[in-house]
């Protein structure tokens, strides 16, 4: 009865228009970093999804009624498939930097002896150690805080112009651009990461000559507590300036996407 009434009043050619904005915009914001979370109720990104499109259908439903050359299942189809594909690969691409993100906190955690101190998932299902889960969801609640969701929805609206609707599935070129993404977010990751590698490489060099010169004191052990202390100390006069770096290489995806 609902759906006759919707039909009725603006017609086939709008629903279905609007419905192929929701494929592009909602398959991106269920796997895009914060609107994506597991902790967000799927109703909630559903809710959240069906009024981005409502408020940017207005704005893009021309393009959308120009593109399609008719209303046929086959056509249908292909439409909803490719804007599947772009959306979902929009949400991919901003999902690998919370991806690099959570390796390099657990890289972190590692190189000053966090790692087999027990995390709660917090982003996704996985487990995590606790200073990755805290790296994580600092840059998640940044980017709300900040009002870089705004930024995403700028930047969906304009996926249209840079992919347009119809221009055809190129899977070549998309899973390109992905592997590209994935290459300059972990760069990124290990930017942010390299202090601590480096701590851990001249820790560990010197607790390996320190026990060869006496290996009858066990070194490693006594040595412990201050490495993670050296390392918490480190962790507090660098991760500010950390989570604005990885902030700011989101913030430039998001305006060149």
């Amino acid at each position: 009865m609902l759906g006759e009434m919707i039909l009725a009043r603006f017609g086939t050619e709008t629903v279905l228009a609007v419905f192929l904005l929701f494929c592009r915009i909602g398959s991106c914001l269920m796997v895009i970093p914060g609107f994506g979370s597991d902790r967000v109720p799927v109703r909630v990104r559903l809710l959240v999804a069906i009024a981005i499109t409502l408020a940017l259908s207005p704005l893009l439903l021309p393009s959308m009624r120009a593109a399609m050359p008719d209303q046929g299942l086959a056509t249908v189809t292909r439409f909803i498939v490719a804007e599947l594909f772009v959306g979902l690969l929009l949400g991919l691409m901003g999902r690998a930097f919370i991806a690099a993100l959570e390796t390099i906190g657990t890289l972190i955690s590692m190189s000053i002896g966090l790692s087999t101190m027990p995390g709660l998932a917090v982003e996704g299902n996985e487990a995590l150690p606790s200073l990755a889960n805290l790296m994580t969801l600092t840059a998640t609640a940044m980017v709300f805080i900040t009002n870089q969701h705004w930024e995403l929805i700028r930047a969906l609206a304009d996926s249209y112009t840079a992919v347009p609707v119809g221009s055809g599935l190129d899977v070549q070129s998309g899973l390109a651009r992905f592997s590209d993404q994935l290459s300059a977010t972990f760069l990124l990751a290990l930017r942010i990461g390299s202090p601590f590698v480096i701590y851990a490489v001249v820790v560990n060099f010197a607790l390996g000559l320190a026990n060869k010169l006496t290996p009858q004191i066990p070194i490693y052990f006594i040595a412990m507590p201050f490495v993670i202390a050296g390392g918490l100390y480190f962790l507090f006069v660098v991760l500010g300036e950390a989570l604005l770096l990885f902030l700011d290489g989101y913030v430039t995806w998001l305006k060149f996407s």
